[in-house]
């Protein structure tokens, strides 16, 4: 089986892209490189250019006639930034869509797996969030995946095309076989802000203690990154059971998550677990953009993909960490403070 994997240098879409090639599924990736990496996609078949490039897609499914399913990871993925400059976010995360679902009709390739998100739940304070709790994004960028959401129904309703949207929480770690992990650099997300804090001894900066969580502190459900790859290829092998060919049923949503919450200041006391030494923190205001969180009701994924998540928080916090130290080695940057 030959799948495109759109943003398949990027962070998720490599490692989904990895865990394609362990089960036998020959990826080809689609990226412009503005947020992945070269090194990502060594040895595999790799097409640098915009996933809203008609003309750069026709010539893929030219030379590749024979690609089943696209799944379809190319997207800008951050909260702040999106409150920042939405424009870019509906420009790269919409609009470009629409380019690539005419190209998926116009050649024939009808099975979608999307990269969507649980950022387009309505904060409600419900703790534990079902496929069919209430859609509300409060960020540009949750927005747009429920604007790509609702374009895949509204399509695969009226054309072949099939989509399967797994939700994703919150991805953290790194490949197991460390072929890739989350890139250095400027950091958004609470592990990697961790990890930064802890390489610099700097104290690590806890956003909001005034949420209505057991401690105050924002709730995320951290999955792990290898875990939800493995979640895609779930997907790619079930597709054709969940959503047949010429069956009324089109479109599917599924969360892939932990199932389990853990508060930041959770997130921290992990983290000290695996690195056996206190981390200083500093409590500073909210985040624009953040939420109360929430964590996934996993029920749908195992029932339909027969999946579930083998691996824990301290797991994706080791990996992480291993990745990370990787990345030291490569550009001499600090390695943790040891007291």
């Amino acid at each position: 089986m030959k799948v495109l994997v759109t943003g398949g240098a990027g962070y998720i879409g490599s490692t989904v892209a990895s865990a394609c090639i362990d089960a036998g599924i020959t990826p080809v990736i689609l990226d412009n490189l503005s947020t992945g990496s070269a090194d990502f996609v060594q040895d595999r078949i790799f097409y640098q250019g915009d996933v809203g490039s008609s003309r750069l897609l026709a010539q893929i499914f030219a030379d590749h006639p024979d690609i089943e399913a696209t799944i379809h990871c190319a997207a800008l993925a951050s909260v702040e930034d999106s409150v920042r400059d939405p424009l870019a976010y509906y420009r790269e995360n919409v609009a470009k869509t629409t380019t690539l679902l005419e190209a998926l009709l116009a050649y024939g390739c009808h099975r979608l797996i999307f990269s969507s998100s649980a950022a387009i739940y309505r904060a409600d304070g419900q703790p534990a969030i079902s496929e069919s709790a209430a859609i509300g994004a409060t960020s540009p960028y949750g927005r747009t995946k429920v604007m790509a959401e609702q374009m895949f129904a509204d399509v695969s309703a009226s054309s072949p095309l099939r989509v399967i949207s797994l939700r994703y929480f919150n991805p953290i770690g790194a490949d197991p076989r460390m072929r890739s992990g989350r890139p250095g650099g400027r950091s958004t997300h609470a592990l990697g802000l961790l990890i930064q804090a802890y390489q610099h001894g700097a104290p690590f900066k806890i956003l909001g203690d005034r949420y209505e969580t057991r401690d105050g502190t924002g709730l995320r459900d951290y999955v792990h990154v290898w875990d939800l790859a493995l979640g895609h290829v779930a997907a790619l092998r079930r597709f054709d059971t969940l959503l047949p060919p010429h069956g009324e049923h089109r479109y599917e949503a599924i969360n892939l998550g932990s199932g389990n919450g853990a508060t930041v200041r959770e997130l921290v006391a992990a983290f000290e677990s695996v690195v056996g030494r206190r981390v200083r923190v500093q409590q500073v205001g909210p985040r624009a953009g953040d939420v109360p969180g929430a964590y996934a009701r996993t029920d749908k994924a195992t029932e339909l993909l027969g999946w579930h998540p083998t691996l824990t928080l301290p797991d994706g916090i080791r990996s992480a960490l291993e990745w990370a130290a990787s990345e030291a080695g490569k550009h001499h940057v600090l390695v943790p403070v040891q007291n």
